[in-house]
């Protein structure tokens, strides 16, 4: 491999000749060969949109000449613009708790870039960092890129899956099912009723993760080392904020107290606490969807989710509910992530994390994975699976359980009767009750109807 010499504050070192980054990152790459994974893309691309407010906070402060100024935002939009970005960006995840590694990385290509499109040498520390530290750009792009992420791609998810189950929910209408508490029958329920379920479990999870934005989009930026803004002009956190803003349509501003938004990640654990709470709706929903697909023949059969892959190497016919159990696979992820994030926010020593670079990447992970899969369960499961009209009508039909609606004219005890002598004989509750009571069969028909059943009341 060819190389070249570069030197920093540590003295000489060899990295590749073509390598946009420099000393720093090559001394990362050599420190942590950890897990071969890099920091999430989304989290580079906020980056460097960092590092382009930044420049454009320093160019109208006066700061950094013009011309420097200019050429570290124009190789920044090259950057982003690029076919193949992250090859630029390699540190590990797992390096330092501040993310310095990744902070200089970034300094370093972009200055590569800057100094090519200037013709003279554009400092990685002096003039792309100018104003800043890796303590405050790091926990600033962990804000930046969670609140693009959830704006451009969770939220929008999310109000999708929510529309599509509601408009589900209105062509099933008509159909009723047996209801079931701890897994067993129980009164009946419209099968809108169980999706209109579903769909406020997730409008209440977009809702909190839209109140909680407003955390997100107060910045760290300013605070520079350990909170005291040292080296930043009094008027840079505000100015980065409004250039950023601009730049994004997201509303950002300076956190009030740097202290707390260097040495803390509460916001973030609060976030991703949301993300948690998703997640256990996104299980629930996927396990109703696994239960009522289930059989065809010996399990519940209600619905039949649509076929999409062949379900056995070893069993011909078999087709398995394939995206409710990846979307279960995601809600126990996202779980998981969740908890690291939580160990990671409690790393706050003294005036700095040093746990950002795993909570930058986990919490990423977490709102990709949701966002990804809100779109797979409206367009592969709930828009598509069809109802067994004539299965659920048969669990109704022997549902003994529909006797509760006696329960006002008989009593409890007379209908638990009626109840048990319809599960021993395997009869339809109707032709028992017809039996045990003196109320009409006209009568039964009208208490006992199913439909009528779904929409509460006493019956009288």
């Amino acid at each position: 491999m060819n190389t070249r010499t570069e030197s920093d504050s540590m003295g000489e070192l060899e990295l590749p000749a073509d390598a946009l980054y420099g000393p720093q990152t090559q001394r990362a790459i050599n420190n942590f060969p950890v897990s071969g994974q890099p920091m999430p893309e989304a989290f580079i691309r906020a980056l460097i949109t960092v590092k382009i407010a930044a420049a454009e906070s320093n160019r109208e402060l006066g700061l950094v000449e013009e011309d420097i100024a200019e050429a570290i935002i124009y190789g920044s939009l090259d950057l982003l613009q690029s076919n193949d970005l992250m090859k630029h960006f390699p540190v590990d995840i797992f390096q330092t708790g501040s993310g310095t590694s990744t902070n200089m990385n970034a300094n370093e290509v972009i200055a590569h870039l800057a100094s090519e499109r200037l013709g003279r040498p554009v400092s990685p520390n002096d003039h792309v960092n100018y104003g800043q530290s890796s303590n405050d750009v790091i926990p600033t792009t962990i804000h930046a890129s969670a609140a693009i992420e959830l704006n451009n791609a969770l939220l929008p998810a999310l109000s999708y899956l929510i529309t599509v189950i509601h408009n589900k929910a209105d062509v099933l209408d008509g159909y009723v099912k047996t209801g079931r508490t701890h897994l067993m029958d129980a009164m009946p329920v419209r099968l809108s009723q169980s999706l209109t379920g579903w769909a406020d479990q997730l409008q209440s999870g977009l809702n909190r993760l839209a109140t909680i934005q407003d955390e997100v989009l107060a910045l760290a930026q300013g605070g520079t080392a350990v909170g005291t803004g040292i080296n930043a002009h009094p008027d840079f956190a505000r100015t980065f904020c409004q250039h950023l803003s601009v730049i994004t349509s997201l509303e950002f501003h300076p956190a009030e107290n740097f202290f707390s938004h260097l040495s803390s990640q509460d916001t973030v654990v609060a976030l991703s606490g949301q993300l948690k709470t998703l997640a256990v709706s996104i299980m629930k929903i996927a396990n109703d969807l696994r239960w009522m697909n289930s059989g065809p023949l010996a399990g519940f059969g209600e619905i039949e989710l649509e076929a999409l892959q062949p379900g056995s190497s070893i069993m011909p016919g078999k087709v398995n509910p394939v995206i409710p159990e990846s979307a279960a696979m995601v809600a126990a992820q996202v779980i998981g992530n969740d908890t690291a994030i939580t160990l990671g926010g409690q790393a706050g020593n003294f005036e700095l994390n040093v746990m950002l670079p795993m909570i930058a990447s986990n919490l990423l992970s977490s709102i990709q994975l949701l966002s990804n899969t809100c779109r797979l369960l409206a367009d592969k499961a709930i828009a598509t699976f069809t109802v067994n009209g004539e299965r659920l009508r048969e669990a109704l039909d022997r549902n003994p359980i529909l006797v509760t609606a006696l329960n006002p004219i008989i009593g409890y005890r007379a209908a638990a009767e009626i109840a048990k002598q319809a599960y021993k004989q395997k009869r339809p509750v109707i032709d028992v009750a017809e039996e045990m009571t003196e109320i009409a069969r006209e009568e039964l028909e009208n208490l006992l109807d199913p439909r009528r059943l779904t929409e509460g009341g006493i019956t009288e």
